[in-house]
């Protein structure tokens, strides 16, 4: 295990879900490459081969636009996200980028203050350090249950 890597990595993610927790979303753009790809899907559509997804991005500027969407135009129930992270399984790919894959859980907080289980998966993450920073050139959420709350809204 090549440490330095394991500290990029949680330190990316940590910094990652700080930021949607503490709902400064316009920041979320900042940790993915400029050619940076997002995508929500399920693990029942990753075994089957399926690329549809619940939510995709393929460059920061679509990230921008989404989080624009969600500051103006989306209409919403308040809420906020706290995730609880796994360590991260981190792999070198020779190609001067790494690999990483953590699981994670999600407890959503709406404005009521009921709190429950959200989400449960795991990040697939191709992280390259880009200007001396690490950040994603790609992240796939996995989402564990094929079942799919209407309120997902804002970014895993």
């Amino acid at each position: 295990m090549d440490i330095d890597l394991q500290l990029e990595a949680q330190n990316l993610l940590g910094r990652y879900v700080q930021a949607i927790d503490d709902n400064r979303i316009e920041a979320w753009p900042e940790f993915f490459t400029e050619s940076g790809r997002y995508l929500i899907t399920t693990a029942d559509n990753v075994e089957r081969g399926l690329p549809i997804g619940l939510m995709y991005a393929t460059s920061r500027a679509m990230l921008r636009d989404r989080v624009k969407a969600l500051r103006e135009a989306n209409v919403y129930e308040a809420q906020r996200y706290r995730h609880m992270l796994g360590p991260p399984l981190v792999e070198a790919d020779g190609s001067g980028g790494f690999s990483a894959q953590t699981n994670f859980m999600v407890a959503r907080i709406m404005h009521s203050g009921e709190t429950l289980l959200f989400a449960t998966g795991r990040y697939q993450d191709r992280i390259v350090i880009d200007s001396g920073e690490a950040r994603f050139a790609e992240k796939i959420v996995i989402l564990d249950s094929r079942q799919i709350d209407t309120l997902l809204a804002i970014p895993l």
